[in-house]
């Protein structure tokens, strides 16, 4: 049975709330025409999450609700980890792009991440993520590019760079945008920026993107459609001319702004297709990367010690 945990979540516009689960956030989308009226969810979180989020459901749309959707941005571990807990206590649909269906069905792994780019501890912690798949199986649906009948106002945008299948949302009729990780509102490698929700928009996070050409394309397409309000899936909200100004310095100067100076998939991306990963390049062990374990490894132990001294106390 999933506990039901005492929520604080925020308004996005008209219809769109949100909330921060640990370093990341989910959206609840209101359905306001069509005949499959209703929310939609947008990402689950973490895992451990459920709760927070059934909670927050009820909270907007009232005790024993559900959505008519889940819709997956893509599929990582902080946007996937809390779905199939959620599954079993709601009975209904899951979309993902085709691109993304391997990850979530049990038939690929993601690329490898790549704790060298640098940009704070985050990226270090990376090593620690989840890239195996999830085995959902005929549970979770292709989404095309275009609209679904449980959100028709709603545009679905195809954005890889971080995920194959990477997926964002725009309403046009207020311009607003969810944008997933395809660009996000603070720095994703750094865990002062991350964990307090310093603003700063910044490219997708380095560390678990396994393809810049594709990911800088994919930030140019979204700031041409000029939101007024961005919803990312780490950091807080920016609206108006702050975003504006900020989105187009990220697209116009993407090169220099979001990718890493040194890193795996710097002078060659993943490859990947329906079928899940193809091709990833060769890596390379260096001081940067030794390093880099060695401080985890530091960094994990402790945490680990902590835990096991507040279950003794």
């Amino acid at each position: 049975m999933i506990k039901k945990n005492k929520v604080n979540f925020f308004q996005v516009a008209q219809g769109v709330w949100g909330m921060k689960l640990m370093f990341v956030n989910v959206y609840m989308i209101a359905n306001r025409r069509g005949v499959k009226k209703g929310w939609v969810l947008v990402d689950t979180g973490p895992q451990g999450s459920a709760g927070k989020i059934i909670a927050m459901a009820e909270a907007l749309f009232g005790l024993g609700t559900r959505p008519s959707a889940i819709i997956l941005t893509h599929g990582h571990s902080d946007h996937s980890g809390s779905l199939e807990a959620l599954l079993k206590h709601w009975k209904v649909p899951v979309y993902a792009h085709e691109y993304e269906l391997p990850y979530l069905t049990g038939k690929s792994s993601y690329p490898p991440v790549d704790p060298t780019v640098g940009g704070g501890i985050m990226s270090l912690f990376s090593v620690l993520f989840r890239t195996k798949p999830l085995k959902l199986g005929n549970k979770v649906k292709a989404i095309e590019e275009g609209r679904i009948a449980e959100l028709p106002e709603w545009r679905i945008i195809y954005t890889p760079g971080h995920s194959p299948g990477h997926i964002s949302l725009f309403f046009p009729l207020n311009t607003t945008l969810i944008a997933g990780d395809a660009f996000v509102t603070t720095k994703a490698e750094s865990a002062i920026y991350i964990l307090s929700s310093l603003k700063k928009l910044s490219g997708p996070p380095r560390y678990i993107t396994p393809d810049w050409k594709a990911a800088k394309a994919s930030v140019i397409k979204l700031a041409g459609l000029h939101p007024r309000i961005a919803a990312t899936g780490h950091g807080p909200l920016m609206r108006g001319r702050e975003l504006q100004v900020a989105l187009d310095e990220l697209a116009e100067n993407f090169d220099e702004l979001a990718v890493p100076t040194s890193g795996r998939y710097i002078k060659q991306p993943a490859v990947a297709d329906e079928t899940g990963v193809l091709y990833v390049p060769p890596f390379k062990a260096n001081r940067k990367f030794i390093a880099a374990m060695i401080i985890t490894s530091i960094a994990a132990g402790f945490i680990i010690a902590r835990q096991i001294r507040k279950a003794v106390a």
